[in-house]
């Protein structure tokens, strides 16, 4: 990946650029902001450039012998941290997964944490970065540079490190070795830890700007014009949506229906069947379960907007939006936030490991008492 492979953010590239041909690169950058707006993309395009040996002023050469090795993300001097599942003969490691991890980013570089979980087959498991790999980071970190260059940690969801892991990379975070650059990359940096955070140089990105997306969808996949520019709005600055909206999503496809039938049967007070509805949810993993609470609660948003009769402030699909014009009414100022707040305790205890057939069968009894208000 190349700077110009990167969808937008124009604002953040002149940063980093310029940091490079000023040589004040931090040896620690906390990239934040929501998923699908390139964090990703940006940091290994930004490593690319900074060990490219014949650089441009814009991006790397993609000739050089570093350039190539990027092309296939195994640069020998570049780690990558991230998120999986243990069991099945695994070593808790990241190295056990990095071919299948080079494979996925070449091919999906816009992607969340539940496109890695399905090729990674995690099933019902949870994703985390296991207390051992700290222990590969010191060790990877202690051997010299093999180009004599800069040697980097890619750490895709800091958010995810077990304790144990987080708290042996301080030391390394506050006297990292010379020419040692950490670039973590985070989507809810309020739970990363706080020593963590003091420790390195923040960095906001904003989501894509709806032209960028609206002219790579027309460029790289033939969309035309107007269909694009509809996309672009309702993909809200992230690019995963966008392609979402392209191609047939089957999981989105299942939250929007698991979401609907909810409403429904919570407006309905059909108590067996919302038992029923609790017990599909429970068989969909743990963390598609926390996602599809994710999608609840960004379909109340939205439809509690919907009330404002703007089209440029909701942000749906068709079908969503022909299913807010008739659902849009229930949600108003007296319930909007107490279907939030469940929302969010629900995701909470599903967090914590609470028995999810007693969370959603509990969550979906006071939607039928926050409906009728």
């Amino acid at each position: 990946m190349f700077f110009r492979d990167v969808i937008g953010q124009g604002i953040a590239k002149v940063r980093l650029i310029q940091e490079v041909h000023e040589g004040r690169i931090p040896h620690a950058q906390l990239i934040c902001g929501p998923e699908g707006i390139g964090k990703i993309p940006l940091a290994i395009a930004y490593a690319r450039f900074i060990c490219c040996t014949n650089r441009g002023k814009t991006d790397a050469c993609g000739a050089c012998p570093s350039c190539i090795k990027f092309n296939k993300l195994a640069h020998p001097d570049v780690h990558f941290v991230f998120p999986i599942v243990s069991g099945k003969g695994k070593k808790d490691v990241c190295d056990d997964y990095i071919a299948a991890w080079r494979r996925f980013v070449i091919d999906n570089p816009y992607f969340g944490l539940n496109h890695w979980l399905n090729e990674m087959g995690a099933e019902n498991s949870q994703s985390i970065i296991y207390a051992k790999e700290s222990d590969e980071i010191v060790r990877k970190l202690s051997l010299k540079s093999s180009e004599g260059g800069y040697k980097f940690v890619i750490l895709w969801l800091p958010e995810k490190m077990h304790p144990v892991c987080a708290n042996k990379l301080l030391k390394l975070l506050e006297e990292p070795p010379e020419k040692t650059v950490f670039l973590l990359i985070s989507e809810t940096p309020d739970m990363v830890l706080d020593t963590i955070l003091s420790r390195a140089q923040r960095f906001n990105m904003k989501k894509i700007d709806e032209e960028s997306i609206a002219g790579t969808l027309e460029n790289n996949y033939g969309i035309q014009p107007k269909e694009s520019r509809i996309i672009a709005h309702l993909a809200n600055g992230n690019f995963i949506r966008a392609l979402e909206a392209i191609h047939l999503n089957k999981e989105k496809q299942l939250f929007f229906d698991l979401f609907v039938s909810l409403m429904r049967l919570s407006y309905q007070r059909k108590i067996k069947e919302i038992k029923q509805w609790s017990d599909q949810v429970a068989s969909i993993g743990r963390e598609r379960q926390k996602s599809f609470l994710e999608y609840c609660q960004r379909m109340v948003r939205e439809n509690f907007i919907y009330n404002l009769h703007d089209p440029n402030l909701t942000y749906m699909t068709p079908d969503e939006q022909n299913f807010a014009t008739r659902f849009a009414p229930f949600i108003n100022e007296r319930n909007v936030m107490g279907l939030m707040d469940e929302m969010s305790e629900a995701e909470k205890h599903i967090q914590q490991n609470v028995n999810a057939k007693m969370v959603f069968f509990d969550f979906s009894l006071k939607m039928i008492i926050l409906l009728k208000q």
